[in-house]
């Protein structure tokens, strides 16, 4: 196949995009696609009308981390928004959101194909984002207070236990919910955005890329208690290694 040409689509062994909270399983992404089947699909689940657009940018997001999104596909807004049960202009703002975050990109006529990423670009994204955390994270070591680091203990132990059960979506959101914690003690809400960006970025799968395994998703939010620890002995060389391992390791 000529680079840059659609892939045919094929489907995959996985069900379709999901809203968060809910369970994988339902019609093939053939039929989210919008190709033709010789069977009905399954009556769609319906999103609650307040919030539709941030729902639906929600379940794409979720199904980029589950992979349920394949990298190099076109899926169609009208076909997406008829799984969701709502209309296409939501689904195509969602799209456009995650475009401009460069998870899609626009194509004419057809809808929008989901980005295939590098090993490169994952490591591009691990060095910027150790430039920024990793100065931070140890300024934060020797101001603040080991009660503080404490309190963001439960945070940690939720990527655990996301992390256990195996459930990629679940378990980067919560990882970005405990770095956000940690890089919000430096008061600025700029740096917290920039980083949760780089962070959302890195979590898109590579292409072709295997399917993280549970004991790596154990692996890497054992690191964040081992995080806690270190900021709260004040040990700086061991906040400095944990937090570059982290970002190069990271399951996700």
């Amino acid at each position: 196949m000529e680079q840059g040409r659609a892939r045919e689509a094929v489907v995959p062994p996985y069900g379709p995009p999901r809203v968060p909270g809910q369970g994988k399983g339902g019609e093939s992404l053939g039929e989210v696609r919008g190709e033709h089947t010789h069977s009905e699909p399954p009556a769609p689940r319906t999103i609650h009308r307040h919030s539709v657009r941030g729902q639906i940018l929600a379940a794409l997001r979720t199904a980029l981390v589950d992979g349920d999104l394949v990298p190099g596909e076109v899926y169609s807004a009208p076909a997406l928004g008829e799984r969701f049960g709502v209309s296409a202009t939501p689904v195509r703002e969602a799209m456009q959101q995650l475009s401009i975050e460069g998870a899609v990109e626009v194509v004419p006529n057809r809808g929008f194909r989901v980005t295939e990423r590098s090993a490169r670009e994952l490591a591009e994204l691990a060095e910027v984002r150790a430039m920024i955390e990793v100065p931070v994270m140890l300024r934060l070591a020797r101001t603040v207070p080991a009660a503080r680091w404490a309190e963001l203990r439960p945070l940690a132990e939720a990527t655990t236990e996301a992390a256990a059960t195996g459930d990629r979506a679940g378990y980067a959101e919560c990882d970005r919910a405990f770095h956000r914690a940690v890089l919000a003690l430096a008061g600025n809400q700029q740096l917290v955005q920039v980083a949760d960006d780089l962070h959302r970025r890195a979590q898109w799968p590579l292409t072709a890329a295997p399917v993280a395994r549970r004991a790596d998703l154990v692996a890497d939010a054992a690191e964040h208690l081992a995080l806690l620890d270190a900021l709260c002995a004040q040990n700086l060389p061991v906040v400095q290694s944990l937090v570059r391992e982290h970002f190069t390791g990271s399951a996700l």
